[in-house]
């Protein structure tokens, strides 16, 4: 079973509640941002308290709740009756969810006449906000307008959703759920060593067709591209990832793109690249498919095997290194044996600048990798841990290499 990552280690983080029946996600929200190493100060609106109580958020965060600007309990270590000031110099960043559309125009008009607001224009730190509310409260001239200065002023929104209301209505202004905010913010925290960079990614096996219901394909789960994908997501880049059949959800931000064979997956990258700085082939693809698959299912009423006739697939990686201005490629090579033989002829053949060299019965569906990493400077080791954890320091790598590209 996968271990948490603790991507908030170091972190403390103000969360803020404002009135809205989406506050009960705060409460999940808090568990979470500790799961990840975080430490969670608690600021709530009176409207939050109808919704949620104080008493259920400092059980959770283990902190005491602040709900008055004339509270002079101690804050941030200071007993100066000033929490709107305190609170906010110890925080790495504030997070208001649920954000309401009352409080949001507060922040675009700078008015402060609670904690919560008072603590935001007070800020010496990054400000996030969840927005939370009915459809037509999110799509009013005047939230809109909101929207916009409140991006111009540097504060970031996290969503929102698109779904199922509170109200029995569907439509925008959905809080995100708790483990998409979560996402939200460990992206915002992560460098930015690709930003304006855009990646195109392979990931997941793919499936040659022999009938309706047969075919060719491989023990990859996607895992490394999927987290590869993430990790460049977090650092910047727009990311178009190229997916194999896998039973993975994408990660937040990435653009997908579903395929199922090796044509099919040639074709869409080749629709990508043109637009690509950067292309990372860790895709499985299938060395050989069925020229004809049959349209319906082979019967085994005599008990003969079939007889199939392959042709070879396009090498995908081949394909993109050799364009006339090809993107920086990096590819990968799955082995059960000779690895830094076998993994370095690929490269000098594929004429690819880096290419990531695994085991294929250590790595294959697995959630912890180890990576061996082969260019012109050598070979570096990258040793086993988390598939995520590998994928950032594989995106450090890259965007090193990029800077004397």
């Amino acid at each position: 079973m996968a271990t948490t990552l603790r991507d908030l280690d170091g972190k403390h983080l103000v969360l803020g509640l404002t009135g809205g029946i989406a506050a009960y996600k705060a409460a999940e929200l808090t568990r979470r941002l500790q799961d990840h190493g975080a430490t969670v100060q608690i600021v709530m609106t009176e409207a939050a308290t109808h919704f949620i109580t104080p008493v259920t958020m400092q059980a959770l965060s283990g902190r005491p709740v602040f709900t008055s600007q004339w509270d002079d309990r101690s804050a941030g270590g200071i007993s100066n009756n000033m929490a709107h000031i305190n609170l906010s110099r110890e925080a790495d960043a504030i997070v208001v969810a649920p954000a309401s559309a009352d409080f949001m125009a507060k922040l675009v008009h700078g008015r402060c006449d609670d904690l919560l607001s008072t603590l935001c224009i007070a800020r010496a730190c990054p400000l996030l906000l969840a927005p939370a509310m009915n459809r037509e409260m999110w799509a009013n001239p005047a939230t809109q307008r909101n929207v916009v200065q409140l991006r111009a002023d540097g504060i970031t929104l996290l969503g929102p959703a698109s779904g199922d209301q509170a109200c029995g209505e569907i439509g925008d202004g959905r809080m995100l759920e708790a483990h998409e905010i979560l996402s939200e913010l460990i992206t915002f925290f992560q460098p930015k060593l690709l930003q304006g960079k855009q990646v195109l990614v392979t990931a997941g096996p793919t499936f040659e067709p022999i009938d309706p219901v047969r075919g060719i394909t491989n023990l990859s789960s996607g895992k490394m591209g999927y987290a590869i994908a993430q990790a460049a997501h977090e650092a910047g880049a727009r990311v178009t990832l190229v997916s194999g059949p896998t039973a993975l959800a994408p990660p937040r931000g990435v653009s997908l793109i579903k395929v199922q064979t090796a044509q099919q997956m040639l074709a869409a990258v080749m629709a990508e690249v043109g637009q690509t700085d950067v292309f990372v082939s860790v895709a499985a693809v299938a060395d050989w498919a069925v020229r004809n698959p049959l349209t319906q299912k082979i019967k085994k009423d005599d008990g003969a095997p079939p007889r199939l006739d392959f042709l070879a697939n396009p090498d995908i990686l081949a394909s993109v290194a050799n364009l006339a201005s090809p993107p920086y490629c990096v590819g990968f090579a799955a082995e059960t044996n000779d690895l830094d033989q076998n993994a370095e002829t690929k490269r000098q053949k594929k004429n690819v600048p880096l290419l990531i060299g695994n085991l294929a019965q250590n790595a294959l569906g697995a959630d912890e990798n180890e990576l061996m990493l082969y260019s012109d400077a050598g070979i570096t080791r990258l040793a086993r841990a988390d598939k995520l954890v590998l994928a950032r320091q594989l995106v450090a790598v890259i965007a090193q290499a990029l800077s004397k590209h």
